[in-house]
């Protein structure tokens, strides 16, 4: 359905008109591109931050960085990154502009809370897997990892969410997904056709949450929460009661 057809409904109207729910410019086809631009970007995050992070928390040197680069993240501006992308002549506007932006934009959580939860795990957890005969890759793969899961997995959550969330800034730069609503709202000073851009992107954004919540709870040993690997209490455990069981099939 064109710009021009939309106006003058409101936004019952916009979503309950089998038009926008079909072709091009459908819902369907918007937000498949709004999934496939966010699940880009959150894949070369991972790539670039997981190993710096696991790395980094392992030879515990990344307490200061992490939190540096938390502060960076949030200071730097997510359109004017994407507007640079889009500059560069190799680059240009389009897809790959909004994905290397947003890429950017979600490393920071990745790269803290992997330093943080691997950097914080029980140093006599450490002492009873090295006891044990444990490589420091083993260390890392059998004991570090697996309680620095739930940190892991926040950061993972977090920057899951705020790449959804802000991904609809890519139709900026000439890029899909659902912020291309708002943008051409905009163009044609069409409020609903805007609001209905809104609309679908606190949904795909609050599905993601909610996604991620699950995603996050699943993948957390039982016992171990976000809270409790930075919790004093953790510090009293029996670090010869985990170690063995982490190390169990080395």
């Amino acid at each position: 359905m064109d710009e021009a057809a939309s106006r003058g409904m409101n936004i019952f109207q916009w979503f309950t008109d089998p038009a926008n729910w079909s072709g091009p410019d459908g819902i369907p086809v918007r937000t498949m591109q709004h999934i496939v631009i966010s699940a880009g970007a959150m894949l070369i995050a991972l790539v670039i931050a997981m190993p710096i992070g696991l790395i980094l928390g392992h030879k515990g040197k990344g307490a200061f960085l992490a939190n540096n680069i938390g502060n960076i993240g949030r200071a730097v501006p997510v359109l004017g990154v994407l507007i640079i992308f889009a500059s560069i002549t190799v680059i240009g506007v389009g897809d790959v502009a909004a994905v290397l932006a947003l890429a950017l934009f979600a490393i920071p959580p990745l790269l803290t809370n992997t330093i943080t939860g691997i950097s914080e795990v029980d140093p006599e957890v450490r002492d009873a897997a090295r006891g044990l005969g444990l490589s420091g890759s083993q260390m890392l793969r059998k004991v570090e990892l697996p309680l620095a899961v739930p940190l892991v997995a926040a950061g993972v959550r977090t920057a899951t969410v705020q790449v959804v969330a802000t991904a609809s800034l890519a139709a900026i730069v000439g890029s899909g997904g659902l912020g291309r609503y708002v943008v051409d709202g905009f163009a044609t000073q069409d409020t609903t056709l805007i609001l209905a851009g809104a609309i679908l992107t606190a949904a795909i954004s609050l599905a993601a949450e909610g996604v991620m919540a699950v995603v996050q709870r699943v993948v957390t040993p039982k016992g171990l929460t976000a809270e409790s690997v930075t919790d004093e209490s953790m510090m009293d455990a029996d670090p010869t009661a985990v170690a063995p069981a982490a190390a169990a099939g080395v």
